[in-house]
């Protein structure tokens, strides 16, 4: 299944990061069908790269002019990034794409080696403005939006090994921690801080390992792009807030993946926070793919009054608050209500999971599969 994707590539150099299975060497191979390809995650093409970087200089000499340059997956040989830099600086005619599953390496080796002559963009998994008619929510919710799970015959299972990749293919390989086990505990133990506020000390306590060790395995988590933390709404504050950032997951299906469930589990629970988390995916896409100055935030008091997404930048100032419901209620816009007492500049709208556009307390309530499907880079968010 081909996907017309939002992602516009700029042009000049630019580096691709996304998680695994985002899809983006399939997009570079449609989009420049006649460019140089150095395939890292081959491991012919990786053991020869990784003895001799500088071979990159005989590709480099041989493609034509105005030929790109993709060089898949650089994280796995930092050292390449010295040949492009030299290459580049010689002639800034040549263009480079470098994909990255992983930005440990490259910020511990010296990617600013290119001195800002390749821009930093990013792919995540499908939107649903992207899927248009086939965009399913339910299924969206079970499975997530990965490519590389959405065009999978057997989806589920391609989930279950899904993160199994990421932990033998990069954390072990590149030997990011000392105990594999611990991080593969860590990783479900996150999933119970999915769509909730950060709590380390909690973490620790449920993974058995020092407060420190979680938080080297955050970041761990954050390098590979496998989750993402949203900070608190601070401009401007009049009323006492909270401090923690609230995690996510970057995609529905991997939390739904990694989250252990049993008989005390309350269903509305976990799939309260799928849903928040597939809103917070969508516009963390969003956000990325416009390449303006919006920001992810959310909003809390210390009384406890929440709205779960602010949207703020030049041009946007949204409030967003998410119900896993079939109906809406005047109770559930009180956050939205009490946020643009203090911020009227700001539009705000409700999602949940019924099929009517509503307006209370003139605050648009949409049906979130609607919104989701309006959500497009070229357009603002749908609040009015």
């Amino acid at each position: 299944m081909i996907v017309p994707r939002f992602f516009q590539a700029p042009n000049d150099s630019f580096f691709l990061f996304g998680p695994r299975g985002t899809g983006k060497s399939t997009w570079l191979r449609e989009q420049y069908p006649a460019a140089a390809w150095v395939d890292l995650l081959a491991r012919e093409t990786y053991r020869l790269y990784s003895a001799r970087p500088e071979r990159l200089r005989d590709v480099i000499a041989a493609a034509a002019p105005g030929c790109r340059i993709v060089v898949d997956e650089v994280q796995r040989v930092p050292q390449l990034l010295d040949v492009v830099h030299e290459s580049l600086t010689k002639d800034r005619s040549r263009r480079f794409v470098l994909t990255g599953s992983s930005a440990r390496k490259l910020r511990q080796t010296g990617v600013n080696l290119l001195g800002g002559r390749a821009l930093n963009t990013t792919m995540h998994g499908f939107m649903a403005a992207e899927l248009k008619a086939d965009f399913d929510l339910d299924q969206a919710l079970l499975q997530g939006l990965l490519p590389v799970v959405v065009s999978a015959p057997a989806p589920e299972q391609t989930l279950r090994d899904y993160v199994g990749l990421y932990v033998e293919q990069e954390v072990k390989s590149e030997a990011m921690v000392r105990n594999v086990g611990s991080f593969t505990r860590f990783l479900e133990a996150m999933a119970f801080s999915h769509a909730c506020q950060l709590n380390l000390s909690a973490v620790s306590r449920e993974c058995q390992v020092p407060r420190a060790t979680v938080e080297g395995f955050l970041e761990i988590l954050e390098d590979l792009l496998l989750g993402f933390r949203v900070p608190v709404f601070t401009r401007r504050a009049r009323r006492l807030l909270v401090q923690h950032p609230k995690f996510y997951y970057f995609d529905a299906g991997v939390y739904r993946s990694l989250r252990p469930t049993g008989p005390l589990d309350a269903a509305t629970a976990l799939s309260g926070a799928v849903l928040e988390g597939l809103v917070a995916q969508h516009l963390r896409a969003w956000i990325a793919y416009r390449r303006a100055n919006e920001e992810l935030h959310y909003w809390r008091t210390k009384s406890g009054v929440e709205v779960d997404f602010i949207i703020y930048g030049t041009n946007t100032f949204c409030a967003v608050e998410v119900k896993n419901s079939r109906n809406a209620h005047r109770r559930d816009v009180s956050g939205l209500k009490a946020f643009l007492t203090d911020y009227p500049e700001a539009s705000a709208c409700l999602l949940y999971r019924g099929q009517e556009r509503l307006r209370m307390n003139d605050i648009l309530c949409l049906p979130v599969h609607e919104f989701l499907k309006q959500l497009t880079p070229s357009a603002p968010i749908p609040s009015e």
